[in-house]
């Protein structure tokens, strides 16, 4: 018997004693800042004279840390020592033994959980809380997809005869490119690559440049646990060179893929293509972006739909493909949703997240989103109202002020397209059904809300809001490893859901074998 997964509970930094340890662990971070990391292929350790250069996104000055930097050589051999690995061993291996390496990767975050909460705030500028929570979500993955593959291992049952023993039995896929993103750098980074891997596949990891550095502390974690060399190979490198031809190459078998509309599109494409020595049709399985949208029925409880709001527009200063990035209240209430919204706002604070006083919102995390977000803010002062916010600065860090924009169409580009910055629209709605219409009128199909006391409407938003996670009553963030499966509709992605009970599956492929006796 499989024993359930609680999820790992987050830290009361209001603690004294919390809030020490954390300082402690900033500590400890900012003692190894500037090191150099190398790539990790079959257990060798390659540094390169291309570095990626990791900064702090509150004080761009402060160098996390240089990584080498793959190129096509070295991408070739990674495949190569990958693929040899899982033909020669690991696709053999015991999945007792795979989930093993989970559990004892989980126990040594565990242990060292604020250190790594503390690398989180330097190379990715989240607040305390966001750094604590991606910690815990990274922890999470590890116990829930070790159990996981435990309860998977033996296949699912199926009819037999008299004169026959059927089974159905799941096997792995061959070698996966693993392309992670900035935003979880930690809890999503660590929760696709061990999916992978665990379901008895070698990984290619390529993290994203902006975060590679907490990529490589978690290759040594998985060292530390026990992971034989060659079954993640760690090779961070631009994606134009080493992604473009890691997703073309014809011993790939499968692309796990988090980012935005723009690369996860262009690499499903790409997947499609059938180059000479290749005998599959590779699979992906593509997180995009998200336009999510809070429903506020007039039936509602206002404050705790401003709450939820400004919550999850906000939160790590919005830069999460399930943020509130626009609210549509019924015109009975809007004016009066609005006001409290913009009161809550003003009342945030933002500012380096190293400083336990900044507890709520940090940077952005360069230079290219911080002038995206400054540019639609723009926009969004032509198309609708500016109520707050609508300033930046990135003197020392990447810092938007919370932004929120009223009386927008629900046409209007702030309402249509990805910001994925501290940004959120308002719009009204004359009655119920229109709100649902709007919050159906985007390309995406990631997360929403409603907030409504009315049941009926309740039941006609979980047949017609068409999203992939859809919360009531509460914010549109926050889903939790086994207990909200997270993936989204239309272009969002392949719908697979992270963190749930269909997952590994992807990462794998039904065999059956059917004994005459």
């Amino acid at each position: 018997m499989v024993v359930p997964y609680k999820h790992e509970p987050f830290t009361d930094f209001t603690v004294e004693e919390n809030k020490q340890l954390m300082l402690d662990a900033l500590k400890k971070v900012e003692a190894d800042l500037g090191k150099e990391y190398p790539l990790i292929i079959g257990g060798e350790r390659i540094t390169t004279e291309d570095k990626i250069v990791s900064v702090n996104p509150a004080n761009k000055e402060e160098v996390i840390g240089y990584v080498s930097k793959a190129n096509k050589e070295l991408a070739e051999k990674a495949i190569k020592v990958a693929d040899e690995t899982f033909e020669t061993y690991w696709r053999k291996s015991d999945p007792k033994f795979r989930a093993d390496i989970l559990f004892r990767a989980a126990a040594i975050v565990r242990r060292r959980k604020h250190e790594f909460s503390a690398h989180l705030v330097k190379e990715g500028g989240k607040p305390w809380k966001e750094a604590d929570a991606d910690t815990a979500e990274a922890i999470d993955f590890l116990e829930y997809y070790g159990r996981q593959m435990l309860k998977l291992k033996d296949g699912i049952p199926v009819n037999s005869r008299p004169i026959e023993y059927n089974r159905f039995d799941y096997i792995p896929l061959g070698v996966g490119l693993v392309i992670s993103p900035w935003n979880f750098l930690f809890a999503i980074m660590a929760g696709t690559t061990v999916a992978a891997m665990v379901t008895g596949n070698t990984v290619l990891l390529k993290p994203a440049s902006s975060t590679p550095v907490i990529a490589y502390k978690f290759m040594e974690v998985l060292e530390e646990a026990g992971l034989p060399d060659g079954v993640i190979n760690f090779i961070p490198g631009p994606g134009s060179e080493v992604g473009d031809f890691l997703v073309d190459h014809p011993r790939t078998r499968f692309v796990s893929f988090t980012g935005s509309r723009e690369v996860g599109t262009r690499i499903f494409e790409r997947a499609a293509v059938v180059h000479p020595g290749q005998k599959w049709l590779k699979r992906t399985i593509i997180e995009m972006g998200g336009k999510d949208t809070i429903v506020v029925d007039k039936e509602a409880d206002l404050e705790l739909a401003a709450q939820s709001i400004v919550q999850s527009a906000f939160g790590f200063s919005g830069q999460k493909c399930s943020a509130c990035s626009r609210a549509i209240i019924h015109e009975d209430v809007y004016d009066q949703v609005t006001s409290r919204v913009v009161e809550l706002t003003k009342e945030l604070s933002i500012g380096n997240p190293s400083d336990p006083s900044n507890l709520f919102m940090g940077p952005v995390i360069d230079q290219g989103a911080y002038d995206k977000i400054m540019e639609y803010i723009e926009i969004g002062k032509q198309e609708g109202q500016l109520l707050v916010g609508g300033t930046g600065d990135d003197s020392t860090g990447w810092f938007v002020n919370p932004t929120v924009i009223g009386d927008l169409d629900p046409k209007a580009r702030i309402m249509q397209e990805e910001i994925f910055g501290p940004v959120v629209g308002l719009t009204k709605a004359k009655d119920f059904d229109e709100a649902i219409e709007f919050a159906n009128n985007t390309e995406y199909g990631l997360t929403g809300a409603v907030i409504t006391n009315n049941r009926e409407h309740l039941e006609q938003a979980r047949r017609d809001f068409h999203v992939g996670n859809l919360y009531f009553n509460r914010g549109c963030t926050a889903a939790i490893v086994g207990y909200q499966p997270f993936g989204g509709f239309n272009m969002s992605g392949t719908d697979s859901k992270a963190g749930g009970p269909d997952y590994l599956v992807q990462h794998m492929q039904g065999k059956t074998t059917s004994e005459m006796f």
